[in-house]
């Protein structure tokens, strides 16, 4: 039932069906999707209620045969004490580059842009089609204070309310 829960939950973010891209901050333009494959970890979020209470999150990306992503999110619930996950589908956005529309419940998709990525493809910053959304993400969960500064410049540049940005935690004893 959680995962359900965490899916519909989700699906919120989602604020409809697929329109045209709105990117609050414009996506990078040097972009290798295989470069980005694999593991994140959720550093920074502004607060949503699908990832609330959660904890230890990350994100796992893989390439489709039909050049779409699988996206698996993660995180621990510190009340239920057990991992929720929610599987989604990022489709690449025609003319643009870092650009997706993600669903986790179709047929409900909203905007991913990875609108600043470093040379090193170690540390990402993802916003979508509002103010509301943004991620801060680290291939470590351990990440310099300066580049969580850095991330917090770029949002308070890019008009989000940094005052409310969650940092969240990577406890190492987790099951």
């Amino acid at each position: 039932m959680k995962h359900g829960l965490l899916a519909a939950l989700t699906a919120l973010l989602l604020l409809g069906c697929k329109s045209n891209p709105t990117p609050v901050a414009e996506p990078v333009q040097s972009f290798q999707a295989e470069r980005y494959l694999g593991k994140w970890y959720e550093i920074l979020r502004m607060p949503h209620g699908f990832e609330e209470n959660l904890i230890a999150v990350t994100a796992e990306y893989r390439l489709n045969g039909d050049n779409t992503l699988e996206v698996t999110n993660r995180g621990w619930h510190i009340n239920d004490k057990e991992w929720q996950t929610a599987i989604g589908r990022a489709e690449p956005v025609d003319g643009m580059t870092a650009a997706y529309q993600v669903t986790f419940f179709w047929p409900f998709y909203g905007g991913y842009y990875v609108s600043w990525l470093d040379k090193d493809y170690q540390l990402a910053i993802v916003t979508s089609d509002s103010k509301d959304y943004f991620w801060l993400l680290s291939r470590t969960p351990d990440v310099d204070q300066s580049d969580i500064d850095y991330a917090l410049a770029k949002a308070n540049e890019w008009g989000f309310d940094i005052d409310r940005m969650i940092e969240v935690e990577h406890p190492a004893n987790l099951p």
